[in-house]
């Protein structure tokens, strides 16, 4: 099978050089059945494999078989009493199976004269056959895995009987023919000659081979690896259920594109297929029942002329819920459009496959569809191929063209389509005019480009497209929580909903490794150019700048008008500066949002619209400040931020913000003194004053819609706010590296917190008994950090009787302390305890009993029972721990099953299913550098993500493998190649090989050796979670031979040899 990629292929082409190949038992079958099966197809046109006729002389057999089988399109291996007698005939059998299961290849298997549930449990005929091979195969290891493939290629080969994915045949010595499942031919042939069951069988492969694929590119590139994806899921349900499958993404990626390779890879698996194209555009032209129409002509040969949908419906779901279908509905942007033409899976046949294309993923969990596969651009090495073969329609690039070739690719973004209309302009012309064009293409979108790239932002609703256009414009690789809080002052509470269709649109995206919003570029371009064309000539008359040459033209020009609404002022030094009278946005009645990022004013400013809703400032140089802005009424006001502002003395009264909700003023390092009437803003949620280092006092606080409040780093805070009323909205309080020296009476009023973050508060002082503050103010305490608040013996027990209900506990850096108290054990929801570098620690009396994850790096005085205590297998046989500590006396543990010292790495074996195993490392007295350790599964690698602190000497990691997480991970990254390794192994029953290998950064090989020499690793199957009945984990190679097996393969080799010299 090959995939073009030359200027000759019209389509994606899998070329076979035999139509169908016939797998037989000669002596069986050769000169009956299978000799008149072959004359039938060859008569027919039919390129048929048949071993006598098409091999060479002098060919081996086995390579010859093999191509064969690889170049032919459907099987047809005819089981007869003798067939499992012949191990090439085996040989061919697995490969077959092996193409069916990976390529979608069409299997008819036939059963001439032994009955299917024999070949299928391995019985009669076949049962001796497999048992005479068994006992010539006992001693050499190869050998009994290979007969193990033939028993499974057997079971799925019978099982393909009677299934409606490859029909199956039972032909009786007798002369009478009965059919298990026979498509497309009439129920009442139960009894029939020879020659006519021949002839349906060529009938039914004369239409299979006769369907015209479909074009699907001119050069496609890159396809291969994506059908197999999809391949994947379509394959996940049963082939006896019907099964939907959505590929969405954005417009230009090749998701139509994509589902025509499929269609053309899959086809021959099923009774009937149809592919209904552009279904938005053809339902709004034609109308859905026009489209039904079609749906049932293509599928059954049905014309019928409907009058209504809703007949369409019932006579869809009558004629096709017995029929194994391939339906592809491309293009679909409507929920009205899957009901008419794909309501639910009773509606077609089993084995039946569903596959829809749309831009809008919410469409697809809407209707239920829980396999989905967001269609990913080309890598860079596939764009360029695309390229080259669509601007020099050749896989050659001439010279001095690779630079140009390069940016093109980068302006593409992966997307096939704008490679083909890049390519396709610049076919032909020299490197000049390829820059000249692509200088043009940055400044302004190529019109087909935006065309196509704009057809998901017209199908949003007018404020969908608003919040849209500002995260194109102002808002991409900025903070996914600061975006969101900044555009709630612009839409309110409906923002939620707006990202989430935005996103299911695949407009824009969340980004997981840093939280960021994230959106394509030319989707970027696509929105920018929306509002571009909204005054392409005058920047003052859009909705929203961003472009620092616009917004200095608007502002010195004094262009701006009330038509501008958000201002992003991202300049690139403190240096930038805005020569402007001061009030350049007088005119800006309408801005809604004023975003300033390094720059300034040289004029100072004077004006500001009191239509303002969010303004952030960062490193603002204007002295006056407080006078200019915070002192004015600002009515609209709900976000202000002034981070980093050098001049910012003191806060004014603020009473003119009366609907402030987000205040910032962050390292704002002179800032002395707060206006009380900041505690009396009854709408502030949120305020944060990290790093304001010369506040001495913060005012009082009566505010009851406050969420949260952040002091830290204000080093000359000594006094904790006054609480005015009950504050029960607030749920997170961060003092870190403050001068607080008590908790006031008033702290009371926090009865909802659920976070506190008291951190290197060295003067707080906490009582010693449990008479200043009730207990029941802490119920609600999720998250508690007490790192180096120089806690005792006396207060530990109280504040873990008021935290009884904490999840998260860090008493890090705490020197004072001996002892761990028992009352530990009744904190029954803690799941994380971090106590690292107490290094007065002695004692542990209790542990939380649903502990998951301990850390007590550098509790050096620990004593031998408390360490002891941490290695108890009653805390780690549930699995799910991770505890970290000093090393004991005693080694590792013996309910440890294997046990290595002095190596890197530790190996185990599974089979059937991934089991759940605890890991235990011992790292040597001296250790240096960074540690991690790797996980190898049948060689594939991965790092595990766990925490190891630098120069972790004389300390132990036990954890719990996770090995379940690890492999979701693997298929992730690996894809296909993994994900059908593994699934193949794991159904039958191979044994799969995990390799745990100890690394430490920036050592020489000598330096590692000499550290590992003391180190200690073990493995421990987890009984609870595993299946004690059979052994499914081991320590061994289970297939490296033994020395004995060994000699007997080599004296039965030496017999073969003097057998064939004599």
């Amino acid at each position: 099978m090959a995939m073009q990629s030359s200027s000759s292929s019209s389509s994606i082409s899998y070329v076979f050089k035999y139509q169908v190949f016939l797998s037989f038992r000669g002596s069986d079958t050769r000169y009956g059945f299978t000799g008149n099966l072959y004359k039938a197809l060859t008569d027919k046109g039919i390129h048929t494999f048949i071993d006598d006729s098409e091999l060479q002389r002098g060919d081996e057999i086995t390579p010859s078989l093999d191509n064969a089988i690889e170049e032919s399109r459907i099987f047809i291996p005819v089981f007869s009493a003798n067939y499992a007698s012949s191990s090439f005939c085996l040989d061919e059998l697995v490969h077959i199976i092996h193409l069916y299961k990976q390529n979608g290849r069409l299997v008819l298997p036939v059963f001439f004269g032994v009955d299917p549930s024999h070949v299928r449990h391995h019985r009669g005929s076949y049962g001796e056959a497999l048992a005479k091979h068994e006992e010539r195969f006992q001693h050499n290891t190869d050998h009994m895995e290979r007969l193990q493939k033939w028993k499974i290629a057997l079971t799925q080969a019978a099982n393909l009987s009677g299934d409606h994915r490859s029909p199956g045949y039972e032909y009786k010595l007798t002369g009478k023919i009965a059919f298990n499942q026979t498509p497309d031919l009439s129920s009442d042939c139960s009894q029939r000659y020879e020659y006519d069951f021949i002839g349906d069988i060529v009938k039914y492969i004369s239409n299979k081979i006769n369907r015209v694929p479909l074009h699907v590119a001119n050069y496609p590139v890159g396809f291969k690896f994506r059908i197999q994806q999809v391949k994947l899921l379509l394959d996940k349900e049963t082939n006896k259920g019907v099964h939907m499958v959505g590929l969405y993404g954005i417009g230009g990626l090749g998701k139509s594109t994509l589902a025509r390779a499929i269609y053309n890879f899959i086809g021959d698996q099923f009774d009937g297929l149809c592919f209904l194209h552009d279904v938005r555009e053809n339902s709004a032209k034609n109308n859905l029942k026009h489209l039904q129409e079609k749906l049932l002509l293509k599928t059954i040969g049905l014309e019928i002329k409907l009058d209504h949908v809703s007949e369409g419906i019932p006579i869809i779901k009558e004629r096709l819920c017995r029929k194994k279908i391939l339906l592809i509905l491309d293009d679909v942007d409507n929920m009205n459009q899957l009901h008419a033409l794909a309501g639910g899976l009773d509606w077609f046949g089993r084995g039946s496959r569903v596959i829809i294309t749309t831009r809008d993923k919410h469409l697809l969990s809407s209707h239920g569809i829980k396999s989905t596969h967001a269609v990913e651009g080309l890598n860079g090495t596939e764009a360029l191929e695309l390229l080259r073969w669509m601007a020099f329609k050749s896989d050659k690039v001439p010279s001095g063209y690779e630079d140009i070739l390069n940016r093109a690719v980068a302006y593409s973004s992966g997307l096939p389509l704008v490679i083909e209309v890049v390519g396709s302009n610049l076919f032909g012309k020299s490197i000049e005019k390829w820059k000249s064009t692509l200088d043009g293409y940055d400044k302004i979108p190529n019109k087909e480009i935006q065309k196509i790239l704009k057809v998901s932002y017209d199908a949003l609703e007018e404020e969908e497209q608003s919040v849209f256009l500002d995260i194109a414009c102002c808002f991409k690789g900025c903070g996914w929580a600061d975006v969101k809080d900044i555009l709630h002052a612009h839409y309110g509470h409906c923002i939620t909903h707006h990202l989430e269709v935005l996103a299911e649109k695949s407009l824009i995206d969340r980004w997981e490794y840093d939280g960021c919003v994230g959106l394509h570029d030319l989707i970027e371009d696509m929105g920018k150019e929306v509002v571009r064309q909204e005054s392409p000539k005058e920047p003052g008359e859009r909705s929203r700048l961003w472009c620092q040459d616009d917004i200095v033209h608007a502002l010195n020009e004094n262009t701006g008008t009330s038509k501008i609404e958000m201002i992003y002022m991202n300049f690139h030094s403190m240096e930038s500066v805005i020569d402007q009278k001061g009030m350049a946005f007088k005119k800006m009645t309408k801005l809604k949002t004023l975003i300033i990022e390094n720059g300034h004013f040289s004029n100072g400013l004077k004006y500001l619209p009191n239509s303002l809703r969010v303004l952030k400032w960062k490193g603002c140089l204007l002295e006056s400040l407080s006078s200019s802005i915070l002192s004015k009424k600002f009515q609209n006001m709900k976000v202000l931020t002034l981070d980093d502002c050098e001049y910012l003395t003191h806060i004014p009264d603020v009473s003119g913000l009366s609907n402030i909700e987000k205040f910032s003023f962050k390292f704002c390092r002179n800032l002395i003194t707060i206006d009380d009437s900041i505690g009396h803003q009854n709408k502030l949620e949120f305020i944060s004053a990290i790093g304001c280092s010369k506040l001495k006092r913060f005012p009082p606080l009566g505010l009851a819609s406050l969420k949260e409040l952040e002091l830290s780093f204000c080093v000359s805070l000594n006094s904790f706010p006054e609480l005015l009323c009950k504050m029960t909205n607030i749920k997170r309080i961060l003092f870190v590296n403050t001068s607080i020296g008590e908790l006031p009476s008033s702290f009371q009023n926090l009865s909802e917190l659920n976070d506190i973050s008291i951190e290197r508060c060295g003067m707080l002082r906490f009582p010693k008994h449990n008479d200043k503050i009730n207990s029941i103010v802490f119920s609600n305490v999720t998250q508690l950090s007490l790192q180096n608040c120089n806690l005792s013996d006396e207060c530990l027990p109280i504040l873990l009787k008021w935290f009884v209900n904490v999840k998260r506990l860090d008493l890090s850096h705490n020197f004072n302390f001996n002892i761990l108290p028992e009352c530990l054990n009744e904190c029954h929801l803690m799941k994380i305890f971090e106590f690292d570098c107490c290094k007065s620690l002695e004692e542990i009396r209790g542990i939380p009993p649903n502990l998951e994850e301990l850390s007590a790096y550098k509790c050096e005085s620990l004593s031998s029972s408390s360490r002891r205590m941490l290695t108890s297998q009653k805390l780690h046989e549930a699995g799910g721990t991770e505890f970290y500590f000093p090393n004991g006396t005693d080694g590792i543990p013996n309910w440890f099953e294997h046990q290595i010292r002095g190596q890197s790495t530790i190996t185990f074996w599974f089979r059937k299913k991934i089991p759940s195993i605890t890991y235990i490392l011992l790292s040597p007295e001296h250790w240096l550098g960074y540690p991690k350790v790797n996980i190898f599964v049948n060689g594939y690698e991965i790092e595990i993500d766990i925490t190891l602190k630098f120069g972790i000497s004389d300390h132990t990691l036990l954890f719990d493998l996770k090995l379940e997480e690890h492999n979701k991970r693997l298929r992730r990254i690996y894809g296909i190649k993994y994900e059908s390794e593994m699934d193949k192994a794991l159904l039958e029953n191979e044994w799969i090989r995990v390799e745990l290998e100890l690394k430490s950064f920036n050592l020489s090989e000598e330096e590692k050796n000499e550290m590992l020499r003391s180190a200690q690793m073990g493995i421990h199957v987890l009984k609870e979670k595993n299946n004690a009945e059979e052994e499914n984990v081991i320590f061994t190679d289970p297939y490296r031979e033994t020395k004995s097996q060994k000699k007997r393969k080599q004296n039965m080799f030496s017999i073969l040899m003097e057998y064939n010299e004599l």
